[in-house]
């Protein structure tokens, strides 16, 4: 037990051994190389360890669509096919439209394709148009459907229609402000240098103009690698991400937006069932006699989500000196394998061990070790002693 506590209330100082090795000198010399290049031109050139950093960007986007296309011979306008209309920084532009006209509320007989869909009770909740009244009404001359209570008569949303392709050519106005609170620093994307005259020109592009917040819809698609005319035929969600990685150590002018584009729905395009994007809303209208009656629209749309992330870096005392001390402790891990190789793997190895573990026992403590050598104490199993390792 005494010598456990004596063990125990021990102090290690380091010894500094000199060991005229080629070998080791190397190595440690390596060692020690390759740990300052990695902080010096991992942790605080390219990681710039050295910063405080703001990951909670705070963001609004506005946006405009601007374009006239040709669908069943109308033409079609922003209000037309874009929606919502509020410019957020999620919009879809319309396609495609299936319409049924003239719906008004009671009982009619259901379509035939979703007739012969239903055979199982989950096709009988997914398909029905309205809550089915159990009987069978002809549908035509040739065939009975079943019969529904609801919106009449019902949808037929099978109808073969052709897209409207000049959607390609549309233009998408975004705007975008943002803030980093930790900072207060705000910017946006309209870089200083940009006129009106410029931006009533320009279109985005990856080499010349990456900063015009101008985007023609099928160069968006393009830049997503995604195929315009399936798009347009069976509707998507196209990811247009601004981000914004900025060092505020530099001046205003290096920081700006980046642009890239991906297909966030990109499982949909392998399913069978409910591929791409669409949707459902309608038009109500009264007629004369009070009676309400609508007109029901399946939209197929190419849905843009605008997502803004980022982060800004500035200088910073605490950091710096925190991932110094990391730096200068981490040099030692050099002297940690020399240390390895020596006491292990070269000759001499046990020279090294004399050399460098050297007990030195303090006098006061000694003292007492003699002291307690010469006590003796008798019990009923015999003497106790205490031996002393010098």
């Amino acid at each position: 037990m005494w010598s456990c506590i004596t063990d125990f209330f021990t102090y290690e100082t380091t010894k500094s051994v000199v060991v005229k090795s080629w070998t080791i000198g190397i190595i440690n010399r390596v060692v020690q190389l390759l740990i300052i290049t990695y902080f010096i031109g991992w942790v605080f050139l390219t990681e710039k360890a050295y910063q405080i950093r703001d990951t909670a960007i705070e963001s609004s986007v506005m946006t405009k669509v601007k374009g006239f296309g040709i669908y069943n011979n109308k033409v079609m306008d922003v209000a037309d096919y874009v929606t919502p209309t509020q410019g957020a920084s999620v919009f879809c532009i319309i396609t495609k439209l299936i319409t049924t006209e003239n719906q008004v509320q009671g009982y009619c007989p259901e379509s035939e394709r979703k007739n012969v869909l239903l055979w199982t009770l989950y096709l009988y909740f997914l398909f029905y148009s309205g809550i089915a009244t159990g009987r069978c009404v002809p549908f035509n001359a040739m065939i009975k459907t079943c019969e529904i209570k609801g919106w009449c008569p019902a949808e037929i949303d099978d109808i073969k229609t052709t897209p409207m392709m000049e959607i390609e050519n549309f233009t998408i106005f975004i705007k975008n402000s943002i803030r980093f609170p930790t900072f207060n620093y705000t910017k946006g994307n309209f870089l200083p240098n940009i006129t009106q005259k410029y931006i009533s020109g320009c279109n985005f592009d990856m080499v010349n103009n990456t900063y015009c917040p101008i985007f023609r819809v099928g160069d968006v698609v393009r830049y997503a690698r995604q195929n315009f005319t399936n798009l347009a035929e069976n509707g998507g969600v196209i990811g247009i991400k601004i981000g914004w990685m900025c060092d505020l150590d530099k001046s205003d002018d290096h920081c700006n937006p980046s642009y890239s584009f991906t297909r966030l729905d990109a499982m949909s395009q392998n399913n069978t069932v409910s591929p791409g994007y669409n949707f459902r809303f309608a038009k109500y209208f009264k007629m004369e006699n009070g009676t309400d009656y609508r007109t029901l629209v399946k939209a197929y749309a190419i849905r843009f989500d605008v997502l803004v992330n980022g982060n800004a870096g500035k200088f910073n005392m605490i950091p710096t000196l925190i991932n110094m001390v990391a730096a200068f402790t981490s040099v030692g891990v050099g002297t940690v394998l020399c240390d390895i190789i020596l006491l292990n793997f070269l000759k001499g190895a046990e020279q090294y061990k004399a050399k460098k573990f050297e007990e030195v026992k303090y006098p006061a403590l000694n003292h007492v070790l003699m002291c307690t050598q010469t006590m003796t104490k008798s019990n009923d199993s015999g003497a106790f002693s205490i031996e002393h390792y010098s």
